[in-house]
Formats: C-alpha cells, structure tokens, sequence
C-alpha cells in the first residue's frame, strides 16, 4: 500500500501530495518522497536538487518563473505554515493566466507538486517558516523572471492580507491581519502584470 496519496488540483499540471503519518507516544514517521507512488499517479519526474530556505512572518517570495529552463517543483514546509500558490503561463492551456494556492505547514505535512509552466511564490503565515523543495532543473543564472504578486488580472486571494490592489507590484501599505508588514525583496517588487509580460492573450 503506497504511503503518499497525489490528488489532482483543478489546474492541469498541479497535484497536492499527502504523506501517510505513523504517530505514537514517541512522535511520528512520514515518507516524504516515494517514487514509485508517484510513478503510479503518472508522475515520473526527476528531480536534481534539493532546496531549503527560511523566511519570517510577512515576507512574500515571487512570483517567480524560468524562462529558458523552466523547472518543476515539488514543494513542503517543515517548520511554521505558508500559503503556496502557483500561476499557470502555459499559453496554450486552458486555464492560462489561472492560479491555485494551498496552505502548506509543519502540521499538515501536506507537499504541492508544481509541473513546468508555472509561476510559483509564496506568503509566511507563521513566525518563522522552513520551506522546502526539489526540482527538477539546475538554476541557470538570468534565467528567472517574475509577475507581479496583486495583478488584478491574476487576482491571486492572499490569506490574512489587508490592504487593495494596486497599479505597482510594490507591498508597501500593505499588511497581515495582525499588522505585520509584507516584506518583499526589491527584485520581486519591480515584476510586471501578466499582460505586461506576455503578448500572448486568450
């Protein structure tokens, strides 16, 4: 009997993998990654590093994509809870310019498999979060690019955000519920809209 179950998401391309977790008085056992589960769910990807970072409260990371050498991911938190969200470029697809988000936490130990094609970021909702993920290119440097975190166009719904859209992708004004502040790098604060970054249009 596998130990991972791989649930399709409503975007092609997107799968929410849950681990089977064997709890006792001692703690608990997961598999995290198994592959022949995932070559059953017909996903036979394979992956070529292995990623760790740590963010704090607020900060929001993206809305990253590759350009030439687009890369699949598969991503998990092990300390703290992010909301995840990706964003579908695949112009030929139906649900191009479409996004999907989940929660990922240390409780959880829920995993999102993020094909290429996509855009990917995330938002901190915990004090602290470890995130992990492998994929399934090396990073090629000046490859990357990135969409505004609010283009109303995409109009990604943000857990616990205050704030409006604005013209900008910049964060300033806007904040958690609790009142922390969104924290972005420069970089990600200068990604333009969809539209602005794509000529292709449905």
């Amino acid at each position: 009997m596998g130990q991972i179950k791989v649930i399709k998401c409503p975007i092609e391309g997107l799968y929410i993998i849950e681990p089977t977790i064997h709890r006792d008085g001692r703690g608990y056992f997961v598999e995290t990654y198994n592959c022949k589960d995932m070559r059953e769910a017909g996903l036979d990807m394979v992956f070529v590093q292995d990623n760790q970072s740590m963010s704090t409260k607020g900060v929001l990371r993206g809305m990253h994509f590759q350009k030439k050498y687009p890369q699949g991911k598969l991503v998990r938190v092990i300390k703290g809870r992010v909301f995840d969200v990706a964003v579908d470029l695949r112009t030929k697809s139906k649900t191009y310019g479409k996004w999907y988000g989940i929660e990922l936490s240390e409780e959880n130990k829920k995993q999102f498999y993020i094909s290429e094609g996509f855009a990917h970021g995330y938002l901190v909702l915990s004090d602290v979060a470890e995130f992990c993920y492998k994929v399934t290119d090396f990073w090629h440097p000046g490859d990357e690019g990135g969409l505004a975190w609010n283009d109303p166009q995409i109009g990604i719904e943000w857990p616990e955000l205050q704030g409006e859209y604005c013209n900008s992708a910049s964060a300033e004004g806007f904040c958690l519920t609790d009142g922390t502040p969104i924290v972005m790098s420069e970089k990600d604060q200068k990604w333009l809209r969809l539209s602005e970054t794509f000529s292709f249009k449905q």
